[in-house]
C-alpha cells in the first residue's frame, strides 16, 4: 500500500521517500499536505499552523526536491536554499533532521550558522562546501555583512527557496533589522515559504515585503482552539508562598519516570530554582536553561532530549519549535510575558499526535488570565483542586533557607531571582488584569524562601509585614568558593572601615555645587536653547519670503515671455511679418 507521501502529485524522490519511511513519517499532517504541493509548484507561502503541527518537513521535502530537480549540478559554493530559524537550539533541530536526508543526497552540502564560534571557523565551514544553509538571523547577518575573507553575497545568487520558520518568534526577539539586511542580498526572483504558529501586524509587513502573491495557509485541528487537540490544559490557584510546595507535591504524585518542563520568567529564576529543586527531588535528574547560557545550551537540551525521564527548567527560549520527544507534562510556575507564549509553552507537548499535559499555576489576583487566555488565544483551562500539607511548605522553606545559609553565591541568586521576578511582573503584557500592586509582596517572598526583603524601588510603601525572616545577621554568611569569600571579607573590613562598600569599578567622582549654582547653570541652558530656536525660526522665514519673491520673478518673467511670443503669432497670422522674420524671433 502506498503512502500518502508516494501519492503526491508530484512524485517525490527515491532519497527522500526512502528517508520518510526510515524516520517513520508514513502519512502528512495538514500543513505538510497544504504546503509542499504549493511550493513545489513554485508559489510563495504563508503558512499558520498549531505548534507540533509537523511544520519542519512541510518545508525540508519541497526543499530537497526543487534543489534536486535543476538540471544544471550544483556547485562546492552555490547557495540554494537558507531556513532561519529564531534560536540555536531551533536551527541545530532542523540541521540534524536535513543532515538524516542528506545522507542519501551526497550532492547536496549543508552548513549550520549559530554563533558561538568566530566567523572565520564559520567562513571555512562555508569553504568546504555549502548549498544549503540552516541559520539564525544575526550570524547570517554577520557573515553576509562582514566577513571579508569569504564573500558569502555572491554564493546567494542563484538561490531557489528561502525559508523563515517561526517567524513571528524572529520578529518577537527583534530581528526585523536584521531580516531587512539579509533580505537586501538575496535575489527577487526566489521562492520564499514564511511559517509560524501566530500571525502578528509586524508578520503580516513582513508578508508584503518579502513574499510575492503568497498562498496564506491556515491549518487549525479545530477553529475555535490554537493549541492541539491531544492537550490537556489545567490551571491551579496557589497561594505565593505555597507555589513551590504544591508543584513539588504534584510532581511526587505524577512519579519521577516522566519528563517535565517547567517555564520561568526570567533567567535568574531558573538559576536559583534549578538547584532547590535539585535538592527536594534528589531522585529525578534536573536540568536547567535559559539564553544566558551560550556554550552549554544546547549540550543540556541534547542530553534532556534523549533521556527517558526528567526535569528541564528553562525560560521561554525553549518555548518554540523545539521537538523534545514524550514531554508528559509542561508546568507553567508563572503566567508567560505573552499570551501567544502560553500557547508555544504548551506546545512543547502532545507533538504530532501525541498525548500531553499542560499546568498553569496562578495565585488568587491572577484568576482573571484564565479568561483572558480563553478569550485571546482560544484556550480552555481546567481548574484542579490540589491542597499541600503544612510539612511540604515547612520543608521546602528550610530547604532554601538553609541552601543559602550554606553558600553565599546562593544567597545572591536567590535575591536577583526575587528581583528579576518583581520587576518581570510589572512589565508584564497583560499588566491590566496581572498587577503587581494586588501581589502580597512579603508572602512573595516567602515563597521565594529569603533571609531578608531585598531593597528596591518597587517595595516602598508596600506593607510586606507578612514577611518572617530568620533572625540571623546575612554578612556572616560565607560564600563555600574561597577565593570569593576572601575578596568579600576584605571588602566588607573597608565598609566597616569607611561607611561606604568598595565599588569593583572606579567611578569618576561627581563634583557637588550649591543649589543657586545648579539653577543658574540651569537657566543658562534654557536661555541658550530658547535663542536657538529663535535663530532657526528666523532663518527660515527668510528662507521662505526669498523663495516666494524668486517664485514671483519667475512667474512674472515667464509671463511676458508669452505675451511676446502671442503678439509676433498675431502679427504673423495678419501677415504683417514674413515667414523668414517669424522664425528669427523664435530661435528657429
Amino acid at each position: 500500500m502506498k503512502t500518502q507521501w508516494e501519492q503526491l502529485d508530484t512524485r517525490l524522490s527515491d532519497p527522500v521517500l526512502k528517508t520518510l519511511k526510515e524516520l517513520k513519517f508514513f502519512n502528512m499532517t495538514p500543513v505538510q499536505a497544504a504546503c509542499i504541493p504549493l511550493l513545489l509548484n513554485g508559489k510563495d507561502i504563508a503558512a499558520e499552523a498549531v505548534t507540533g503541527s509537523g511544520k519542519t518537513l512541510a518545508f525540508l521535502v519541497p526543499l530537497l526536491e526543487i534543489l534536486q530537480k535543476r538540471q544544471e549540478k550544483w556547485k562546492i559554493m552555490e547557495i540554494g536554499a537558507i531556513i532561519i530559524s529564531p534560536t540555536r537550539e531551533l536551527a541545530t533541530q532542523i540541521s540534524e533532521i536535513l543532515e538524516k536526508f542528506l545522507k542519501r543526497i551526497p550532492l547536496l552540502k549543508q552548513v549550520l550558522l549559530v554563533g558561538g564560534v568566530t566567523l572565520q571557523e564559520d567562513a571555512e565551514k562555508l569553504k568546504k562546501g555549502v548549498n544549503i544553509i540552516v541559520a539564525t538571523p544575526g550570524r547570517l547577518e554577520d557573515i553576509l555583512s562582514n566577513c571579508t575573507s569569504i564573500r558569502l553575497s555572491s554564493c546567494v545568487k542563484s538561490l531557489e527557496l528561502l525559508i523563515l520558520d517561526e517567524a513571528d518568534r524572529l520578529l518577537d526577539l527583534g530581528f526585523s533589522t536584521s531580516l531587512d539586511s539579509i533580505l537586501s542580498y538575496l535575489p527577487r526572483l526566489r521562492r520564499t515559504g514564511l511559517f509560524s504558529a501566530t500571525q502578528t501586524k509586524e508578520l503580516q509587513q513582513l508578508i508584503r515585503a518579502g513574499l510575492r502573491n503568497p498562498a496564506l495557509i491556515v491549518v487549525k485541528e479545530k477553529s475555535n482552539i490554537s493549541t492541539p487537540v491531544n492537550l490537556s490544559n489545567n490551571y491551579i490557584i496557589v497561594q505565593p508562598e505555597h507555589k513551590l510546595s504544591v508543584m513539588i507535591d504534584f510532581i511526587h504524585s505524577k512519579g519521577f519516570d516522566m519528563k517535565y518542563m517547567i517555564f520561568l520568567s526570567t533567567c535568574a529564576c531558573v538559576d536559583y530554582f534549578s538547584q532547590i529543586i535539585r535538592t527536594l527531588l534528589p531522585s529525578i535528574n534536573v536540568s536547567a536553561l535559559h539564553g544566558k547560557m551560550k556554550s552549554k545550551r544546547y549540550k543540556i537540551f541534547d542530553q534532556f532530549r534523549n533521556a527517558q525521564s526528567g526535569i528541564l527548567i528553562c525560560t521561554d527560549v525553549m518555548a518554540r519549535g523545539i521537538d523534545i520527544s514524550e514531554v508528559n507534562w509542561v508546568l507553567q510556575y508563572d503566567p508567560p510575558s505573552t499570551a501567544s507564549s502560553f500557547v508555544h509553552r504548551c506546545g512543547r507537548t502532545a507533538r504530532i499526535g501525541n498525548e500531553g499535559n499542560a499546568l498553569l499555576f496562578l495565585l488568587e489576583t491572577e484568576d482573571a488570565y484564565v479568561d483572558f487566555i480563553k478569550r485571546n488565544q482560544k484556550v480552555e483551562l481546567h481548574k484542579i483542586e490540589r491542597e499541600t500539607s503544612e510539612d511540604t511548605v515547612k520543608e521546602c522553606l528550610k530547604c532554601m533557607r538553609d541552601l543559602q545559609q550554606k553558600d553565599r553565591l546562593i544567597f545572591d541568586k536567590a535575591n536577583r531571582a526575587f528581583v528579576s521576578y518583581v520587576q518581570a511582573y510589572s512589565k508584564h503584557e497583560c499588566n491590566l488584569i496581572l498587577r503587581l500592586k494586588d501581589i502580597d509582596l512579603g508572602k512573595l517572598a516567602m515563597g521565594f524562601g529569603l533571609l531578608r526583603m531585598p531593597r528596591m524601588p518597587e517595595l516602598k510603601g508596600k506593607d510586606v509585614s507578612s514577611f518572617v525572616g530568620p533572625e540571623i545577621d546575612v554578612n556572616t554568611i560565607a560564600y563555600a568558593n574561597k577565593q570569593r569569600e576572601s575578596h568579600r571579607i576584605e571588602k566588607l573590613t573597608k565598609y566597616q572601615n569607611t561607611g561606604v562598600w568598595p565599588s569593583n569599578h572606579k567611578r569618576k567622582q561627581k563634583q557637588t555645587e550649591s543649589w543657586s549654582e545648579t539653577k543658574k547653570r540651569k537657566l543658562e541652558k534654557q536661555e541658550k536653547r530658547s535663542k536657538r530656536k529663535e535663530k532657526k525660526k528666523l532663518k527660515q522665514q527668510l528662507s521662505t519670503a526669498s523663495g516666494k519673491k524668486r517664485k514671483k520673478q519667475i512667474n512674472e518673467e515667464d509671463l511676458e515671455e508669452l505675451a511676446k511670443d502671442i503678439a509676433l503669432m498675431k502679427k504673423f497670422k495678419k501677415r504683417k511679418i514674413t515667414k523668414e522674420e517669424f522664425d528669427t524671433a523664435f530661435g528657429i
